[in-house]
């Protein structure tokens, strides 16, 4: 029923058009996936976790005022001249580092706000008949290794689609897009019997919401092209999900790691900590400052 994993997963695809209204006035210029957690922008983490799991290629589906997103990842050669010639090592290689290499990024815009859905339908023709992976920039998922390498390991032992996800309290279940299980493999991943977006508290299948990191077929393309808008009058990627459920195999995989919603204020800041905490050049000094903050 489910295509294998006979082809690689090699491209990804991530949405990053919306407003980002819940940061005015911050995103009124800047777009939300360039809010940084400590020095770097959201969009990067996303990245990186993509080109840790071998991904090869990055596809961005942009809208107006989005210029900084492929700007960043472009090479800015006034400024990595001038650290070159003050001796900026490390911060030349820093940039350096951090771009995807030449030819391996696309942009195309969505015009129009139309969904989820729409947006990733959007990256059709770039990705073309092959599977690919599907990260939402602004659920940033602290894990070692991350999510996406830990999803390839899933989809090259069962191939078909795959989905991450996570639980939440029961009492929070109508605020997401909610699995049914059905054959379990392994604690972490079963098949997907169907998908519900925003259930009643009372009629959800689970507690487990899908999280933002997919790996899908090419088909999905074909379903969200005839998809007619659902939830909030926009084409719901679930939607099309659900409809592909019926000829392919969905896997759900409870990765090991943790969410942060960095499109919410309180997911954003507490990204910043753990973040800061995380890394040896800033937590010895960071800590101390923290504690103080707490009273402790």
């Amino acid at each position: 029923m489910a295509p294998q994993a006979s082809k690689k997963v090699r491209k990804v695809v991530f949405p990053v058009a919306g407003l980002g209204t819940r940061f005015l006035p911050a995103t009124k210029t800047i777009p939300k996936e360039m809010l940084t957690v400590v020095d770097k922008p959201v969009i990067q983490y996303a990245v990186e976790e993509a080109i840790e799991a071998g991904i090869e290629h990055f596809v961005f589906v942009t809208g107006r005022g989005k210029g900084a997103i492929e700007d960043h990842f472009d090479i800015a050669y006034e400024l990595e001249a001038t650290l070159k010639a003050r001796g900026k090592t490390a911060e030349f290689e820093m940039l350096k580092t951090s771009r995807p290499v030449a030819g391996t990024a696309s942009f195309v815009r969505q015009q129009e706000p139309l969904g989820l859905g729409h947006a990733v339908w959007c990256a059709r023709d770039i990705v073309g008949d092959e599977p690919f992976a599907l990260a939402l920039p602004d659920m940033l998922i602290h894990a070692k290794p991350g999510c996406f390498a830990q999803m390839i390991d899933i989809y090259e032992k069962h191939g078909g689609n795959v989905v991450a996800v996570e639980e939440v309290p029961h009492e929070h279940v109508n605020r997401y897009g909610i699995v049914a299980l059905g054959q379990e493999f392994n604690a972490a991943t079963h098949k997907i019997t169907g998908m519900v977006e925003k259930p009643k508290i009372e009629e959800a299948p689970s507690n487990l919401i899908i999280s933002g990191r997919y790996i899908l077929q090419p088909e999905i393309f074909q379903k969200l092209a005839t998809q007619k808008p659902g939830a909030g009058g926009e084409i719901q990627l679930t939607d099309s999900m659900i409809a592909l459920l019926a000829e392919q195999d969905f896997f759900s995989y409870r990765f090991a790691g943790t969410t942060y919603d960095c499109g919410d204020k309180i997911g954003y800041l507490a990204a910043n900590v753990v973040y800061a905490l995380d890394r040896p050049d800033i937590a010895p000094k960071f800590k101390p400052v923290l504690d103080k903050i707490l009273g402790r």
